[in-house]
């Protein structure tokens, strides 16, 4: 099976690029946005409005006033993925790669100004791994959202509205709640949020249970082992040239959880705030976020930091952006004082420190150094590289979902190893994009001890339509 995939996928890629030209779009129409369920197409009531092709879908009348309207949209992404020395040749070795491929289609059903269903079915396919499918690759066929959003008071500009079922979160930069973009099958949570929108503040409080993939047809569930509740706001922040503050607090309580410290029951609570913003030349993001509670019978104490700060040189050809990241989250110093010390990102976005996702931001350092260019107005090249050490030399490193990759309870060995990277995306209109990343992975002082760590080789091409 598997050595037919990369075969399919390079048949796949001319039929894609036929009808890349094919599609002309009005420049006017508004880019589609990465939550589908943020995107209002009200301003189509008006047909002189309606430019793009497939306008007709996403406004359809269910009123003669035109008030109660249901749109329909969807995407479909291929991606072909391929690791020489997958998990630092830990892991089964797969000569050919693989392909995933993710179908999504929604309606969104507007029945006046103040009720609003949305709907939206999810496939996530893997073709050809071998070792099969990781948990986020494959789910046949289940309901991603399914909510009912009632507004409450004021209208959708300015009042308060409740939403209630299965839902896609994500706050801020994604950092610590995401609906998982990268992954091939995305996060979605069963519960309550309620917005507040008032005289300049954006306030979302929900209580939700995580929702656990499952790989055959709609057997997808609310995962009871978990609870995630919290709240976050958002304002302006006049001191700082267009700057922006959030504030927020999270829950969470997971009836067994791990670390390399041991087993138990976790009741974690963060509170964080972010500073963000920029002018023509500077971009800036700075988090700090601390975190307190229980884990078995001892306490917690963790915390993060993290900074994104961009320089764009627009004078310059290609308008490159030179961009530093820095991160820093703790690790346990002392394992079985009866206080967990190591960070949880609790649903961090995939693709965290790359598209290849072999690191999670917990017990890490991190340097991130980039440039950006803008080769055309449409192609953008992005070349990069990251340094990682271990926060704490008495925890060990964690993939993206929290899990152990390896215990650091018998190493004093703190830097972790370095990658490289390039990738391309090329939007080539409204529907269509490629993308296509390079990632090389050198193994640190760390990950050379038992069992050794080899170089690790990743490869990277999507082309995603959307309507």
């Amino acid at each position: 099976m598997a050595n037919h995939s990369p075969a399919r996928f390079v048949l796949v890629l001319p039929l894609l690029g036929a009808g890349l030209f094919a599609q002309a779009t009005a420049q006017t129409a508004p880019p589609f946005k990465a939550q589908r369920v943020d995107e209002d197409y009200s301003y189509l009531r008006d047909p002189a409005l309606r430019q793009d092709e497939l306008d007709v879908l996403k406004y359809i009348p269910l009123s003669a006033e035109g008030g109660s309207y249901v749109s329909l949209g969807g995407e479909v992404r291929e991606r072909f993925e391929f690791f020489s020395n997958g998990g630092w040749g830990r892991e089964p070795k797969d000569t050919n790669g693989y392909l995933l491929q993710r179908y999504m289609l929604h309606a969104d059903f507007h029945l006046g100004s103040r009720l609003r269903f949305f709907g939206q079915f999810k496939s996530g396919l893997e073709n050809g791994r071998n070792g099969g499918p990781r948990p986020p690759d494959a789910d046949k066929a289940d309901v991603e959202q399914a909510f009912v959003e009632a507004q409450l008071t004021g209208t959708a500009a300015q009042g308060v509205a409740l939403r209630v079922g299965r839902q896609e979160i994500s706050f801020g930069t994604s950092r610590l709640v995401s609906f998982r973009e990268g992954p091939n099958v995305r996060q979605t949570f069963d519960g309550a949020r309620l917005t507040v929108l008032q005289e300049g503040w954006r306030l979302d409080v929900f209580a939700t249970k995580p929702v656990q993939t499952n790989r055959g047809a709609f057997d997808d569930s609310p995962d009871h082992g978990r609870s995630f509740w919290g709240a976050y706001a958002v304002h302006k922040l006049p001191l700082l040239p267009k700057g922006h503050i959030d504030l927020y607090y999270f829950g969470i309580d997971r009836k067994t959880a791990r670390f390399d410290s041991g087993a138990g029951r976790e009741q974690r609570h963060s509170s964080g705030a972010r500073i963000w913003g920029g002018t023509e030349a500077w971009d800036y993001n700075f988090e700090p976020v601390f975190q307190w509670g229980r884990f078995g019978s001892g306490d917690i104490r963790a915390w993060t930091v993290a900074s994104d700060t961009g320089y764009h040189l627009t004078a310059l050809r290609f308008h490159p952006r030179l961009g530093l990241k820095a991160d820093a989250a703790s690790g346990d110093h002392h394992p079985g004082d009866g206080t967990l010390g190591t960070f949880n990102a609790m649903f961090p976005k995939g693709a965290y420190f790359s598209e290849a996702d072999l690191l999670g931001p917990y017990n890490v350092m991190d340097l991130h150094p980039s440039v950006e260019l803008h080769l055309l107005k449409n192609l953008s090249l992005t070349v990069d590289g990251d340094f990682f050490w271990r926060q704490s030399t008495r925890d060990g490193i964690y993939g993206i979902a929290a899990n152990l990759i390896q215990s650091g309870r018998n190493s004093e060995a703190r830097f972790v190893g370095s990658h490289t990277s390039a990738q391309a995306e090329w939007r080539l209109d409204r529907h269509w994009s490629v993308t296509g990343i390079y990632l090389h992975f050198f193994p640190g002082e760390f990950l050379r001890q038992a069992p050794p760590a080899r170089n690790v080789n990743f490869v990277a091409v999507w082309a995603t339509y959307k309507f």
